[in-house]
């Protein structure tokens, strides 16, 4: 399943071919979340939210395919691919790595939006690797690409949450106070997305983390 991030990695960029060279310039941009009504603007939906936004920018219209919703857009020579995973949350690896696996994406070119819960609400993180966290939707996408090697951009819904009741907390509605403060956070959000796939995800870092 993984024969073409290996082929890839393994070569010089002297060596590659046209539709190799073509490759590099696609990325996939996951939003995780879970589908249906309920969960639609839950906390745990911000991966969902930030690429519909993304998409209403761009008069984009998803479509559903195998495992997910997708639509894509081009900007600066790239192609962005926008993936909304229809596996739900806990299986979202499964989807991922279908969908890396057709469109030929290398792994460097994947970015997964998530909620993160261990930083302060709105904050905006772009990290190349690190554990799951505790987010079952991570974890899956871990053990489905035997790696923690992967780009992931984590947006805060920090930890306002009382003994015992996280999984209510991820999966309840955005309190007034933070949906006021959201449009400028998802409009960040898109200039992350558009950064990764231009400027690369060592200026991305460097420009956006902490913003």
């Amino acid at each position: 399943m993984f024969k073409w991030f290996f082929k890839i990695f393994n070569k010089s960029s002297k060596s590659f071919s046209v539709e190799e060279q073509d490759s590099m310039k696609k990325f996939l941009i996951v939003g995780l979340g879970n589908i249906g009504e309920k969960y639609k603007n839950t906390r745990h939906n911000i991966g969902f939210k930030i690429l519909d936004h993304l998409a209403s920018k761009n008069d984009l219209k998803f479509e559903t395919q195998k495992l997910g919703d997708l639509t894509s857009f081009k900007f600066k020579g790239r192609t962005f691919i926008l993936l909304k995973p229809s596996t739900y949350m806990n299986l979202s690896g499964k989807s991922v790595v279908y969908w890396l696996t057709k469109e030929k994406i290398s792994l460097e070119n994947l970015l997964v939006v998530t909620d993160d819960l261990n930083i302060p609400f709105g904050t905006l993180r772009v990290k190349t690797k690190g554990s799951d966290g505790g987010h079952n939707g991570l974890k899956d996408i871990q053990e489905k690409l035997n790696t923690t090697n992967y780009n992931r951009f984590r947006f805060g819904i920090s930890d306002a949450f009382g003994e015992g009741k996280q999984v209510d907390y991820v999966l309840s509605d955005w309190t007034d106070e933070e949906e006021g403060k959201l449009l400028e956070r998802l409009d960040k959000s898109i200039e992350i997305i558009k950064s990764f796939g231009t400027a690369g995800i060592k200026h991305t870092m460097n420009d956006f983390n902490g913003r």
